[in-house]
This record gives C-alpha cells, structure tokens and sequence, in this order.
C-alpha cells in the first residue's frame, strides 16, 4: 500500500488544517501514513529565519493576504481554529516529544488530533504539562509515565533527529509531506499528495 510520510508540529495552524485533512484523504483513497513529529522551530532557526521577519514587520497587503487565505481555509474545513490564539507562538517541544511515544505506541493520530484541538480549537497552552496530559488521556497513554518520559534525554534527541532529518531532506516548515522521494509543503498540497500516492499505490 501507498504510504506518506507527515512531518508535523502541532505549533502551526496550517498543519491542522493538513492533518484533518490527510485523515480524510486516507479514508477515501487508502493508503498509510508514516507520523513524524518535529520541531519547527528548529528548522526555522536553521534554514528559514526569515519566518520570524515576517512576524515582526508591519502589516502588508501580501501578508493581510495571507490571513484572509488562512480564515478561508479555516471555514472550508469545518475545523474550530482561533487566529490568534492567547499564546502564540507556543513551545511546543514537550507536545511533540509526546507525540513521539504516542506513535510508538500506534495512537499518534488520537493524540495529535487531541494536541491540535487543545491549542487551536481551546486556545489551551500546550506547553503546560497539565493541558498535555489531556491530549496523552484522550489517546489512551498513561499522562504521568508518557511526560515523564517525554522529558528523557533519549526523547529529546530523537526529536532531534527527526528535525535535522527533514532540513537535511529540503524541508523548511510545517507541514511537510513526502511520496518516497517527493516532498510536498503545506496543506494545500493535499491534491498533489494524494495524485503521488496513488500513482505509487499503482506501482506497488
């Protein structure tokens, strides 16, 4: 079976937008996604430091835009995301960590979805501890046990290395998606996402 890899950091509003919309995609054409959490932050300081420029200059037409685009996206999907929300941007290194654990023990999906609808559609902090306990719960991991471990020096550098992966791989933010070799960027991409995987389920 086909199958995509999703680079993803709960921290952006597109990812949601990409996340709900991949699930969707899969239930439809049926293929396998491959979750892997990464620290956006880390690729932004390393390869794209001109996203931080962007959030401190003055508004635009380009960048007014750019939030109109982002709202219409947001009501085509149905989704409860508020822009702004209270804190923003987040730190969501902890959050993804216990993403990590989530996919090893294959429930990554409840949990992000959970980790998403905290942050975007409760305007929750999903640094807290306490809030990400909730999204552990909801996908039936064990709070305490999962950020205990979330907090390890092991987890921490496999995080690591998810993000340096995806910068040494052309990526540059969230969400990403790879068909094999090919790599997609933003949510937007779903359509030329889903062409690759069935062109690949087609030659499996």
């Amino acid at each position: 079976m086909a199958r995509v890899e999703f680079f993803f950091d709960c921290s952006s509003p597109w990812t949601y937008l990409g996340f709900d919309g991949l699930v969707k995609a899969r239930a439809q054409d049926r293929f396998e996604i491959d979750w892997r959490p990464f620290l956006v932050g880390g690729v932004f300081n390393t390869v794209n430091k001109s996203v931080y420029e962007a959030r401190a200059a003055e508004a635009n037409p380009k960048t007014l835009y750019f939030w109109k685009d982002l709202h219409d996206w947001i009501r085509r999907s149905g989704l409860a995301i508020k822009w702004r929300p209270s804190i923003f941007p987040i730190n969501s290194a902890r959050a993804m960590r216990c993403a990590l654990l989530a996919d090893d023990a294959g429930v990554c999906e409840a949990y992000a979805r959970r980790a998403f609808e905290l942050y975007w559609g409760e305007d929750r902090d999903i640094a807290d501890p306490a809030v990400l306990a909730e999204a552990c719960a909801a996908a039936g991991l064990d709070p305490a046990a999962t950020l205990a471990a979330a907090d390890s020096p092991e987890l921490k550098a496999r995080l690591r290395a998810n993000t340096d992966e995806i910068i040494a791989r052309g990526g540059f933010g969230t969400p990403t998606f790879y068909v094999g070799d090919d790599m997609y960027f933003g949510q937007d991409r779903l359509v030329l996402v889903r062409e690759a995987l069935k062109g690949a389920g087609a030659r499996a």
